[in-house]
């Protein structure tokens, strides 16, 4: 059955839609595919992907914290905030371990970020990068942002440009390029990002992932490596159809009640039958009736 999520590692040089356009190669014709968080092209590690039926559960998933590991070199100013703009460089300057420590860790919290030019957001019908590459400067309103955790894995000085290495949990939107450029005007000296690897994208982690290359190996990659149609939802509340009536009314899109006894909380729910997955479920009329809001129809 091709419904699940697959974890992909992306390797550098290619973009998440270059992942979504080799994997649909493989897949039979009209299977529905999606991914959960693009990354940029120099970006590697997680990159989730929802197939067949997982893409309808996609704008139920609420974790979307991210964790990365990231390169901050010191010392130059990038005009797209990273290796791979246009940098100049400051050799004159002087830093050391413990103030790079203290500006690192006062980013933790909730922070406001300017979404850097060379991104994908929309003004005015057209995507920010095209109009940077048009050398088009727009001012763009700054955002809140949640940094949960930020460990600092190496610190080198012995180098003409110092490079920090760090661990970094996130919110949604967070743009971690943003993240180092602020860090180096903190400490007056400028940065850039130099290095990036996503390590996990909600609950999928890259130990759970696989390369690329490797998935396109196997005839069966969907039976070897994905992850179940319910994996992003395994906290939500369970209900188990009794019998026929109540699966023809679910696959229906009709609303079922349930008996006093079997109250369940508000909210979403997961909806079983014979063990399937058949359909997500919002909990209604205080908690003794459940409206189906997705239906799979899996069984």
């Amino acid at each position: 059955m091709m419904d699940g999520f697959l974890v992909i590692n992306k390797p550098a040089n290619m973009t998440s839609y270059d992942v979504i356009r080799k994997l649909k190669k493989l897949l039979p014709r009209k299977t529905k595919i999606g991914h959960l968080g693009t990354l940029d092209p120099m970006v590697t590690g997680v990159l989730p992907i929802a197939v067949g039926n997982a893409t309808k559960i996609i704008p139920f998933i609420e974790d979307e914290t991210k964790e990365y590991v990231a390169t901050l070199t010191l010392g130059g100013h990038s005009d797209t905030e990273d290796a791979w703009g246009n940098i100049t460089y400051s050799y004159d300057f002087a830093v050391n371990e413990e103030q790079i420590i203290d500006v690192i860790n006062s980013m933790v919290g909730e922070i406001e970020q300017t979404p850097p030019m060379y991104s994908a957001i929309h003004h005015e019908g057209k995507k920010l990068y095209e109009l940077a590459r048009q050398g088009i400067t727009i001012e763009r309103a700054s955002r809140k942002v949640n940094i949960y955790e930020i460990e600092i894995i190496n610190i080198n000085l012995n180098v003409k440009l110092p490079r920090v290495e760090f661990r970094v949990l996130c919110s949604k939107g967070t743009y971690i390029r943003t993240l180092c450029k602020d860090i180096g005007e903190k400490l007056g000296i400028g940065g850039y990002l130099s290095s990036l690897v996503r390590t996990k994208s909600g609950v999928f982690a890259i130990n759970q992932s696989q390369k690329l290359k490797d998935i396109i190996e196997y005839a069966d990659f969907m039976d070897k490596y994905k992850l179940p149609l319910d994996y992003p939802i395994l906290d939500w509340p369970i209900y188990q159809l009794k019998n026929e009536n109540e699966w023809f009314a679910i696959i229906n899109g009709n609303t079922i009640n349930i008996e006093l006894g079997e109250k369940l909380p508000l909210g979403h729910i997961r909806i079983y039958y014979n063990n399937f997955l058949i359909a997500l479920a919002k909990v209604v009329e205080e908690g003794l009736a459940i409206k189906p809001v997705r239906v799979f129809n899996t069984v």
